[in-house]
């Protein structure tokens, strides 16, 4: 039987169209920079910590700056045994509202991208985390315009896609997902039927290395930069 030709092209945001992570990893050196002052952070896994808290709290906060706020605040009180002071979680607070603050600067390459690709197909732009922030940086690319829809979700897990799926009216095999990460971008839509373009960025938040996607998957393909994205969906047909 034939495949049914693809229909929709979803793109992922963060570390995909625009940078991301490395202001969560600056915010993170600096947070241990602070923590310093009470710990030898040397001798102290905060990262593992930090990461153990966001973890717990995602169901509580979601993902974005402000849960990893709220939990770098968390973390230092009970590493520190309440001894950090207020001056001090004051300049955590305000690690997070810079992470929010950033700038929006466009991948290389990632522009010129998406408008060939809009010009043969639908596309759609899919990215979590919170709210206000993921609005103000869609807003501040310029990229809107170039998406047929755009879905600000809490999740990207096959729940989420599942719903997607229906209500663009489409089969998961004719449904191509663009991203960095293969545990939210890529390995739902593939468990449940559609293909992935794993666009690897120079870092990624722990949590999202975590996967269960077998190497080499047939709907699976791996580029290394945006030009790259057109000769990968003309693979799938």
């Amino acid at each position: 039987m034939t495949a049914p030709p693809i229909q929709l092209i979803g793109f992922d945001a963060d570390d995909t169209l625009w940078r991301s992570q490395e202001y969560f990893d600056q915010a993170q050196a600096e947070y241990e920079a602070i923590l310093g002052r009470y710990l030898d952070v040397q001798n102290h896994t905060v990262h593992q910590q930090l990461l153990a808290t966001e973890r717990r709290n995602i169901k509580l906060f979601g993902y974005g700056a402000k849960g990893m706020t709220l939990s770098m605040l968390e973390t230092a009180i009970a590493l520190t045994e309440h001894r950090i002071s207020a001056s001090d979680l004051a300049k955590v607070l305000e690690l997070g509202k810079a992470v929010l603050e950033h700038p929006v600067e466009l991948l290389p390459g990632m522009r010129q991208a998406v408008e060939d690709i809009a010009l043969r197909f639908d596309t759609v732009l899919i990215t979590k985390g919170d709210l206000f922030h993921q609005e103000r940086k869609v807003r501040e690319s310029g990229l809107s315009d170039l998406f047929r829809r755009i879905e600000i979700v809490s999740e990207k897990d096959l729940p989420t896609y599942t719903r997607l799926f229906e209500e663009f009216q489409i089969a998961a095999a004719q449904f191509v997902m663009i991203g960095n990460s293969l545990r939210s971008d890529i390995e739902p839509v593939v468990r449940l039927g559609g293909y992935g373009i794993h666009i690897p960025y120079s870092t990624t938040w722990a949590l999202e290395t975590e996967h269960g996607l077998e190497a080499d998957h047939p709907r699976v393909r791996q580029v290394q930069q945006p030009s790259d994205i057109a000769a990968a969906l003309a693979e799938f047909g």
